[in-house]
């Protein structure tokens, strides 16, 4: 992908029009504290590359699509499905079911916690590849007001994870900051040397009918060779 391309993308994002954005299941590439409503569906589409920069072999465009139902009780639980284009072949494809509970809610002070746990369950490449699961909790706290910012604070362990995820253990971390009525700037950030190990800032925009539109770049804690720009798209039904 072209960087003027790249470029007139996020114009279109800051050109796009919108309403205020819902609670989403994660903040960017960390689990958030909210949960998609009870009979809510909420539906994504993530696309990841290293395109702009990247040479050879080494370059990536990974889609993800994602889709997350409320059940009630204040449950979510949902499927990502994950398949990455290289230009050596081999295609990595992943299925990722996941649930997520927030056991505390109080609207009025602006505080929610939940738990949860992600599985990364490998298609293709099974030889020698790891099924694992990510399993964290998380608290928020939101400040009142139509520009108050959002705080999220927490840990995760990876429970199965073979060594080419040499960190099993980190924290979780992120900030959104309302900028106007549908633009948010977010930066979450999980530590760690594993494929969660990243600081991602991104902006985000509320689009007609309850949808997001999201770009931003992730940056690994260890290896700049391991950034990636990335572009979600979510719709809530």
């Amino acid at each position: 992908m072209k960087r003027k391309s790249l470029l007139a993308l996020m114009a279109l994002i800051l050109c796009l029009s919108g309403q205020k954005a819902f609670a989403q299941s994660t903040m960017m590439n960390a689990p958030s504290s909210d949960v998609v409503a009870a009979k809510k569906v909420f539906l994504e589409m993530d696309f990841i590359t290293n395109y702009a920069w990247a040479q050879g072999d080494d370059r990536f465009a990974n889609y993800l699509p994602r889709a997350v139902v409320g059940v009630g009780g204040n449950v979510e639980v949902g499927v990502n499905f994950s398949y990455t284009y290289t230009p050596v072949g081999g295609e990595p494809m992943e299925i990722q079911p996941n649930a997520k509970w927030q056991f505390y809610n109080n609207e009025g002070k602006g505080i929610a916690a939940a738990a949860g746990c992600m599985f990364i369950v490998p298609i293709t490449n099974r030889a020698g590849t790891d099924t694992f699961a990510q399993c964290y909790s998380v608290a928020s706290k939101e400040f009142s007001g139509n520009y108050g910012p959002k705080f999220t604070g927490g840990g995760y362990r990876l429970i199965g994870a073979g060594a080419g995820e040499e960190t099993k253990t980190g924290v979780i971390a992120g900030y959104e900051q309302p900028l106007t009525q549908r633009l948010s700037f977010i930066v979450d950030w999980q530590s760690g040397n594993n494929r969660f190990g990243y600081i991602s800032p991104s902006l985000n925009l509320s689009t007609p009918r309850n949808g997001n539109l999201s770009g931003g770049y992730a940056i690994a804690n260890q290896g700049r060779g391991r950034n990636w720009l990335f572009f979600f798209y979510g719709q809530q039904f």
